[in-house]
Order: C-alpha cells, then structure tokens, then sequence
C-alpha cells in the first residue's frame, strides 16, 4: 500500500515536470526594458515635459506597453525608442488626453498644440497601450472639442483615416458602448469630407498642403487634384463604418456605406490606375490628366486593401526594389527616383515630399506591403524578406549623430535630419513603428472575434528566437515566445502562444498560427 502511494506521488511529480511546468510562460522582464530607458533619460535634456516625464517614463511603460526582445538589436532599441517617445507626446488637457505631434508648440497647431494631420498613426501605434481611455479621450477630442472655440477648423486642416483607425482600436480593446456613442460623429464628419472635398464624379480631392504632403511632385496648394492618398482615406473610413454598423447593430449605417466603399473602389480603380506605369497616380485639375510620375501615396490604396487581388496592380510594388524608383540607401523615397524634378523644391520651402524620405510615408507604404502579402494571392516581388529588410532598414534610419534620434524628413543618400537642429523636428510623432513590429512583423492580426490570429513576416530562419509580452489584447494578456532550440525561454522548442499566462498552442515551426482563445 505504501509503495503503491509512493508511485501515486511520483507519477504525479512526473506530470507536473513534464507538462505543468511547460504550462508556465517566462515571466515577463523589464532588464531590456529598464535598460533602454536609462540609456534614453541619459541622452535626453527634457527640454519639454508633459504629462509622464522622463524620471516615470520606466513605471509608466512597463505598465502599458508589450515587452519585445529579439536578435535584431536595430529592431529592438527602436522599438523601445519609440514608445519612449511616443509617450513624450501625451498631455493631459482641460477636454481629456490628447497626443501631440511636435513636442515643441508650432503655430499651425490647434488649441494645446494639437494637430490632425498624424491622428491615424497616433491611433494605430497607441492601440497596443494597455491603458486605452487615453485614446478614447484623443478620439473624443478631435470629434467634439477641437474645432470648438477656434477661429479656423482644425478637424480638417488635414485629411485624415480616423474611422479606419478607430475600428482598428476596437478590434484590439473592444468597447461596444463606446463606438457605438461615437458613430453618430463619425457618420456626420464623414458626411462634411463630402461636402468639402467630393467631386460630382464621386472622387475626392485634395491640396497636397493639406494631406500633410506640401511641395510634392503631383501637388498643389491650390489645385483641386485628385489624389490617391485622400481617396484611399475616404474608402478605409467607409470601409470600417460598414464594419462598425455591423458591430453595433445599425443596419443603416452598414448599408450607406457598404455603397460607398463600392463606389469608391470602382472610382480609384478605374480613375487613378495608370496602366503604363503601373501605378496609382494623381489625376491633376487642370489637365484630368494623370501626373505621370510614382509617388509613395501611389502605394496607399493597399493600406486599406483597396485593389483588387490582380497581377495587374501587385506589380506596382516593382518600384520598391528598383534604386530608380523607390529604393535608395537609408530607406524609401516618396517619390521615384528617375523623375527629372526629383528633390527640386527643397529651396525656400520647410518642407518637401518630392523625393526627401519622410517616417509618415515610410510607415504608410510597410503597411501596405504587409497588407499584399498577408491578404493577396498576387504578391508579384514581395516577400517577406523584402518587408524585413526595408523594415529594418527604417529602423536604422532613426540615428543622429549616432544617438537614437526621429525627426521629419531625411536625405534619402545620406541619412541627414533635413531640418537639422531645429528643436521642433525632435521626437517628431508623425508615423508609427511599434504597430509595424507587433501587427505586422510579429503579426498579431486584430479580429472581432475571440479567435487569436498570428501571422509572422519574419522570414524563415531570420531568427533563432523572440518573445512579445504583456499584449492586452480583448481584455486578454498574450504572449509569443519563438525559441527554435528551446535553450533560450526554457519552455521547450517551437513557437509557444499563451493566454493569460496559460499556454494554448505550441507549433514546431514559426508559421500562421489561428486558436481560440476562449
């Protein structure tokens, strides 16, 4: 009896060695965090402190923030440079939190130093925080209180994806009660983009100035031109209102504009497609004509999955490897680069997206690519090796005078701040990075439903190992942790998926992983 109760204890040792304990996923810790955010404090005089200052900046991050580590130590400083950052730029207002574009106060901003023209970036990076009301607050601002008490709109100073990009935070922190209270302002300022900037042929324009793209190529001041950038913006906000009346039940909403985005699509398609160069294209005012030159915004119908899945329009992408077109040393251009008046306009402007690499765009352009390769069968060139490169590429771009560094807009030959030292164009929160890595490297695809969905660009043996932790997600804790040999995390080989500390999946190799998570 004894030892038959001697063999009960040890076979049950067994099974918690063997599988209890596997169970476990590595504690999450905040060493690489701490460290990089002494080395950040260490550089930084703090010229401007708004709501965390640097001496919180540690407590306030590990707080609500995913925890990243990989091989890549490039990937791995920016990514933790950028929320560090990104979290400079939070204030705390009188009408709720707002984030801010410039940390330093610029005289075309809105009450609080608030400006539009970066909002979708702001809304897609902040929507990994674990804290969402501050994003909740910024929503609400720029839709009831921005314009309030101003001499001039502020909303629409720029053109902008806040639909796209709220529903993009739902499907991340769901919160019915919340989108449903908005839908309302969302539907009518969508309504005032038609009255302000939509055509009797249905498609929308746009000056350059006001799509945050001044001196471009295609662009004007003046022009009424039909621009790709703020058609693909008005097809993602109809888009999501479609899937946002589905959420909350408003068959109106949902039918309006499950026609609009239709229409739409038809529009880009059949308007602004210049099947000679292959590309999207803008259709100057003047001539309706197209430009007849590739632009990076020529690449943004993909950041809403516009295009059909068709050979025809994967091959655009071509122009991303070509050093003729996009493809320079420190990143992508905004404009190919054979154009004759390339980098022309820079002279007397403060500004210039006829070539310079601008964050804003190279942000825009990874996600559309991440975008063809996750959801199109025709991917023409792209791989994910090609996402990769350019995305470490952007990541090393962040650099001046060989500290961590992100300003407006570069040399595409030489990597030099065009704006030099001028201290408005430091910490510049125009673009996002860290939603580049979790969403799209990593690739943790938000979904309505309680399905965990993974869908990893990191090319096949790139990487040995990796973990992303503390991911609030559905009011969920995930963790990823990637260890090819096991010797790394401990917990065994393969990729390993945990759901509140418990783990749900383990596969052999790092590939598109689907699992419920409830």
């Amino acid at each position: 009896m004894i030892k038959r109760k001697i063999k009960k204890v040890i076979g049950l040792l067994l099974l918690v060695t063997s599988s209890g304990f596997a169970q476990q996923q590595p504690k999450p810790g905040t060493t690489v965090l701490k460290k990089y955010i002494n080395y950040f404090n260490s550089i930084d005089t703090e010229a401007v402190k708004n709501y965390i200052p640097n001496a919180q900046a540690f407590e306030w991050l590990s707080s609500n923030i995913p925890l990243f580590e990989c091989p890549d130590s490039v990937l791995e400083q920016n990514y933790y440079y950028r929320w560090w950052s990104y979290r400079k730029h939070l204030v705390k207002t009188p009408e709720g939190f707002i984030f801010t574009e410039f940390i330093e106060p610029v005289k075309h901003a809105g009450k609080y130093n608030s400006i539009s023209c970066a909002l979708g970036h702001h809304l897609y990076e902040g929507r990994w925080l674990k804290d969402n009301s501050y994003l909740q607050d910024y929503i609400k601002f720029w839709l009831y209180h921005a314009d309030a008490g101003q001499s001039k709109q502020r909303f629409h100073q720029f053109s902008s994806w806040i639909d796209d990009a709220v529903y993009e935070n739902n499907l991340v922190k769901p919160d019915l009660p919340f989108l449903k209270s908005i839908a309302p302002a969302l539907d009518a300022d969508y309504a005032k983009w038609e009255t302000e900037r939509q055509l009797k042929s249905g498609l929308f324009w746009q000056f350059d100035v006001k799509d945050g793209m001044e001196e471009s190529i295609s662009g004007s001041r003046k022009d009424q031109n039909r621009r790709p950038s703020i058609n693909s913006y008005m097809y993602g906000n109809a888009k999501a209102l479609v899937q946002i009346g589905n959420l909350i039940g408003n068959e109106e909403l949902k039918s309006k504009y499950t026609q609009k985005a239709q229409v739409l699509k038809k529009l880009v398609q059949d308007s602004l497609w210049n099947n000679q160069s292959a590309f999207f294209e803008t259709k100057l005012a003047k001539s309706g004509s197209l430009v007849q030159v590739r632009e990076a915004i020529g690449f943004i119908p993909w950041d809403f999955n516009l295009p059909d899945d068709k050979s025809q329009y994967a091959k655009a992408w071509d122009a991303l490897l070509d050093t003729a077109g996009f493809n320079a040393p420190w990143g992508l251009t905004t404009a190919e680069r054979r154009d004759p008046t390339f980098r022309t306009r820079g002279s007397g402007h403060s500004c210039e997206w006829d070539g310079a690499l601008w964050p804003f765009a190279s942000s825009q352009t990874l996600k559309g690519l991440s975008n063809l390769l996750n959801n199109y069968k025709n991917k023409g060139k792209m791989t994910a090796n090609v996402f990769y490169d350019e995305l470490q590429k952007y990541a090393a771009s962040h650099i001046k005078n060989g500290k961590p560094y992100i300003g407006e807009y570069q040399d595409e030959k030489t990597g030099e701040w065009l704006k030099g030292d001028n201290p408005r164009s430091s910490f510049y929160n125009h673009s996002t990075f860290c939603d580049l890595i979790i969403n799209d490297l990593v690739g943790i695809k938000p979904r309505a439903d309680e399905i965990l969905d993974i869908r990893p660009l990191i090319p096949k043996n790139k990487w040995d190992w990796f973990a992303l932790q503390n991911v609030s997600y559905h009011g969920k804790n995930i963790s990823l942790i990637w260890d090819k040999t096991g010797e790394k995390y401990q917990v065994g080989k393969g990729f390993h998926i945990y759901v509140d500390g418990k783990k749900v999946l383990t596969t052999k190799d790092l590939k598109p992983v689907k699992v419920q998570m409830n």
